[in-house]
């Protein structure tokens, strides 16, 4: 590859292909190679690799939200093989299609041995236009770091106050010189497990001591119970409202027992297990907390921890915690090649922060959470 080309990528919207083996799905087989080469280049492993199959069934599903693709080749489409070595980087943008349509979320990789040579540069220029084409006046994306910069290193501090990211980092530096503003820094965490039977039942007692009588676990795979449908919508639409988000200017994003149903589907046809724990407030009939995890079809040994959150008004009562030690002693009997469960927080949420200390998490790096304006 001549220098000039480097320089001048070609862009193209990223087809969503019939199949994995249809003649066009080079294109998305290279842009999740380029994500994966950038993942193990940001962590060292792959723990938060993506495969094919759920990039493509994920992207098949666009009902809430708009998602456009654009891959940086090295010459056009037509002039050279049908390679995946040839996707030099992607921009993932997601646009809102119900609520938050003011923003939308952008990713932007390229792989390691291709940068420094303007490729992410016309991906960002391009997703930006783009954006900004669709009447959208925001936009957010994430900067990862494998450890958070000590005190009195040169760093970036957030709107919030809490948290920092290395001012030197490329990934930093490349946002800062084109005006995005850092609205929040997410830590990431390890826990080891399975943790050792006897721990992790003191702690669930401890909680449901705490919690007193009237709250229940209440444990599903896959497919919430009808009968808990829309309260569990409400507490989604919640997870929009209620979890620590910074500077960033995101509203409530209002869900319904549909697009629960529509999630789920999603999850299943993209491979994933979604494992719920939830507290269930019996005297009221209000599920007052809930704690996701979510496992990858491609490994047994890392899960991801999603959404955990409780209510305004119950919380206070450890229901955290009780939830958390629920969905940990499933895991270890459904999925017992689990060793390493991996989750982000809001350095300002000390809450949620203390719940994961307690029981073992182990600090692993993090992100900063940025925001552009459009205008």
């Amino acid at each position: 590859m001549t220098a000039s080309a480097a320089t001048r990528p070609h862009l193209v919207p990223l087809p969503v292909p019939a199949g994995l083996d249809a003649p066009d799905a080079w294109l998305l087989h290279g842009m999740v190679d380029a994500a994966n080469a950038a993942v193990l280049d940001a962590w060292g492993d792959l723990d938060h690799a993506r495969t094919p199959g759920e990039v493509l069934a994920g992207l098949r599903h666009q009902e809430y939200d708009e998602k456009l693709r654009f891959v940086a080749l090295d010459a056009p489409v037509d002039d050279g093989p049908a390679d995946p070595a040839r996707v030099l980087g992607y921009v993932a943008l997601n646009l809102p299609r119900q609520d938050n349509t003011h923003t939308g979320w952008l990713q932007l990789d390229v792989r390691p041995e291709h940068r420094g040579r303007g490729v992410g540069s016309a991906l960002h220029d391009l997703a930006v236009a783009t954006a900004r084409d669709r009447g959208r006046s925001m936009l957010t994306t994430s900067t990862d770091q494998a450890a958070e910069p000590d005190e009195g290193a040169d760093a970036l501090v957030p709107s919030t106050g809490t948290g920092r990211v290395p001012a030197t980092h490329p990934g930093v530096t490349f946002l800062v010189r084109r005006s995005w503003d850092l609205e929040q820094v997410t830590r990431r965490s390890v826990l080891d497990v399975p943790l050792p039977a006897e721990r992790l039942a003191a702690h669930a007692a401890e909680a449901a001591a705490a919690a007193g009588p009237g709250y229940r676990v209440v444990l599903w795979e896959g497919r919430c119970p009808d009968e808990l449908l829309d309260r569990f919508a409400l507490l989604q639409t919640r997870m929009s409202t209620d979890a620590p988000a910074g500077g960033l200017d995101l509203r409530e994003d209002v869900w319904d027992g549909a697009r629960v149903r529509d999630a789920e589907r999603a999850f299943v046809e993209r491979g994933m297990t979604y494992r719920v724990a939830a507290a269930l407030h019996e005297p009221t009939g209000v599920l007052a907390a809930f704690t996701a995890l979510v496992s990858r079809p491609d490994t047994d040994a890392y899960v991801f921890q999603d959404d955990t959150l409780v209510l305004r008004d119950h919380r206070g009562r450890r229901l955290g915690m009780l939830v958390k030690t629920a969905n940990l002693a499933r895991l270890a009997e459904v999925q017992p090649g689990a060793r390493r469960v991996g989750t982000w927080n809001a350095e300002e949420n000390a809450h949620m922060l203390a719940i994961n200390v307690a029981l073992g998490f182990r600090p692993a790096g993090g992100a900063g959470e940025w925001q552009l304006r459009l205008g």
